[in-house]
């Protein structure tokens, strides 16, 4: 009953959806007050409807109720109930209905509290993401219903695939999908935006939160992605620039693009159409990562093994949207004015270098990822396109994005002055020669990309502390001064700061790994001893074991550094019998300065077992990295000017009157 339950809740949501897709643009195009209020009772029926059925779904997991079939695909009793929980969006039904649960969130967010949005730019918003909702509860409907019933009922599950038994891929997905969908906000303001026909910078200001907390979530939804993989699978790397972590990788560039692109229509009222388009692709994007992880056109432990009609109907939803989206573009963009006019070296021309730079790097992984696709597609041809490709093409795009990032904050709106920007970094500068120099003297004979890559980390680290220093009249005030008007900046420029080191320290991490990680593969007994950066790694006895829904083999290695013993690592080696699948659980033992990493492979007591050691250098720094960059978002979202005191609109699209830089809205609080 409690199936039935959630199958109904999913119609009804896909009604209302329909409902709060038309009847408000009509109201807003009529304006008619009650047509386009019905928009925020609709959102929030569409979103306690998803919540019914994703709480039937979860239910059904929670119980282990195997009359649903896909209960009895996904989980098993004797799976932890953290498991049975994350099973419910481990597969793709499941994953569609958290979907379209942020979706419907969102939504509701607009509804309940976008009481400063103009009532016909809210109701069209909120008619373009219920025109999403529509497509994608469709979709589940008819392809892809959850609530499915198996009669007979089986005595158990099928069991969730091994590797998704993990914290990490607990709470990667959610997190994720936040970012993914959160971008649908600004699509919806962008399409929103052209059917009415102004982009102004109060529009700006009420998109800005919206695309931010979805950068913010998809930046921790990525880390935690590639922590998991880190971890799980026992091969060393973090990051391997496989096409699906590429799907998810992609929305972030064009993400970072748009928030630095709306950041000049508030400030500057430039950049309008550009701005408009970026949102566009940055949910396109988002639908294509969502397209490529349930077509089967990929293989991965990431993916969704489905039919190719799932993917087509996808495709066809991705073609609707978007091309409906910049059809309106097309036509709409002739007329949007100009704006605030710049001079090329100022902070707008800073950040439009930013945002065409960001959108190379993110055509680069576009066509890395989807040329081999669409060779194999075309002429049956199979190439691979892996780390030295994506390595060769995009880190030196993204070498003067590092540049620019320490120049272009110190740059004055409209009209900058270069030469005395670069004379305020020469803080920067020599801090940049310091760390190359320490590396060039800690690691003698390395290669000569690590400098530069130190030394770029350097400069921004540099450029983004003298930038925040020069806010406060650091060492140019008495210090309570300094203390007082650092208590008194935005919250948004804090957390950019906090953002931009992040980077500089995740660069460090990157590099390091990069150049200076070290591997030893052995085959081994209990007794003998690895040896690997100055550590002696004995394999002290094999383990045999039994988990709640897996049987484990456990290496002990007794790890000692200069006679005296650090610590004891415990790799294992799972096997899961309902799924007929091993899996590898590395064990980590993390300093300041590096990751001593091992796993253990085949083996038995004859021959020994395979025993894989490495060391990688300041990869807790990635994450620490990351967490930096998740931190400076979340703060930047607490800022109160994000919330309140919006500026005034400005004039229609199609309006012929043109105003000089000087006259350029500016709102409250503006550098």
């Amino acid at each position: 009953m409690i199936a039935e339950l959630g199958h109904y809740a999913l119609a009804l949501a896909l009604c209302v959806a329909v409902v709060q897709s038309t009847l408000p643009m009509i109201g807003a195009a009529r304006n008619d007050t009650v047509l386009m209020r019905l928009a925020q009772p609709a959102a929030t029926a569409q979103f306690l409807a998803t919540v019914v059925a994703f709480g039937a779904l979860t239910y059904g997991y929670v119980t282990s109720d195997f009359s649903i079939i896909n209960v009895a695909q996904n989980s098993h009793s004797l799976k932890p109930m953290l498991y049975k929980v994350s099973g419910v969006w481990g597969n793709h039904e499941g994953s569609m209905i958290l979907w379209v649960l942020i979706l419907s969130l969102f939504g509701f967010a607009v509804a309940a509290f976008g009481n400063n949005l103009p009532p016909s730019l809210r109701a069209r918003v909120l008619s373009v993401q219920g025109l999403i909702g529509v497509g994608f509860l469709g979709f589940i409907l008819l392809t892809s219903n959850p609530f499915e019933r198996l009669d007979p009922a089986p005595l158990d599950g099928n069991d969730l695939n091994p590797l998704l038994q993990d914290p990490g891929l607990a709470f990667h997905p959610p997190m994720l999908y936040l970012g993914y969908v959160g971008f649908s906000m600004a699509f919806s303001f962008a399409v929103a935006a052209l059917i009415e026909g102004r982009v102004d910078p109060a529009w700006a200001r009420w998109v800005r939160p919206w695309t931010l907390a979805a950068w913010t979530a998809l930046t921790g939804g990525i880390t935690l992605g590639s922590w998991w993989a880190y971890y799980e699978l026992g091969w060393g790397g973090w990051w391997y620039w496989d096409p699906v972590e590429n799907a998810s990788f992609m929305p972030w560039l064009a993400g970072t693009a748009l928030l630095h692109s709306a950041i000049v229509v508030e400030k500057r009222d430039a950049l309008k159409s550009w701005t408009i388009l970026l949102a566009i692709i940055t949910f396109g994007l988002s639908l294509m990562g969502t397209f490529l992880v349930r077509s089967g056109v990929l293989t991965s432990v990431h993916t969704f093994a489905v039919d190719p009609e799932r993917g087509l109907y996808i495709l066809g939803l991705m073609s609707v949207a978007i091309g409906g989206a910049l059809i309106l573009y097309a036509i709409r963009a002739p007329s949007m004015k100009l704006g605030g006019m710049f001079q090329p070296v100022s902070r707008e021309g800073g950040l439009v270098m930013n945002n065409l730079l960001l959108s190379v790097a993110t055509a680069t992984v576009f066509i890395g990822t989807l040329y081999p696709l669409f060779l194999d597609a075309t002429t049956g041809q199979k190439v691979s396109v892996g780390p030295p490709f994506f390595n060769a093409a995009f880190v030196p795009v993204m070498m003067p994005v590092i540049l620019l990032m320490a120049v272009g904050p110190l740059l004055a709106w409209k009209r900058g002055d270069l030469p005395g920007a670069m004379a305020r970094l020469w803080t920067a500068a020599l801090f940049s020669a310091a760390v190359a120099a320490f590396v060039w003297t800690q690691h003698a004979g390395t290669a000569f990309g690590s400098i530069i890559g130190f030394a770029f980390a350097g400069w921004l680290a540099g450029g983004t502390i003298t930038e925040w220093a020069a806010r406060i009249a650091l060492f140019r005030q008495p210090l309570s001064v300094s203390l007082s008007r650092a208590v008194g900046l935005p919250r948004s420029a804090h957390g950019m700061t906090l953002a931009h080191l992040g980077l500089a320290i995740f660069i460090c991490g990157a590099v390091a790994d990069s150049y200076w990680r070290e591997e030893v593969m052995v085959n081994a007994k209990p007794g003998e001893t690895i040896s690997i950066a100055g550590y002696d790694l004995t394999l002290v006895s094999i383990q045999h074991s039994q988990g709640p829904n897996y049987q484990t083999e456990t290496a002990r290695l007794r790890v000692m550094r200069n006679g005296a013993e650090v610590t004891i690592l415990s790799p294992e080696r799972r096997f899961y019998p309902v799924q007929q699948m091993p899996t590898t659980e590395a064990a980590i033992h993390s300093t300041f300065l590096a990751d001593l990493y091992a796993a253990i492979g085949d083996g038995h007591a004859k021959a020994g077992w395979t025993v894989r050691v490495w060391h990688n250098p300041l990869v807790p720094w990635i994450w620490a990295g990351c967490m930096f960059m998740v931190v400076g978002g979340l703060i930047s979202l607490s800022d109160r000017r994000l919330r309140v005191g919006a500026p005034k609109r400005g004039q229609n699209l199609s309006s012929s009157e043109t105003k000089g830089p000087e006259s350029a809205a500016q709102p409250a609080g503006a550098d």
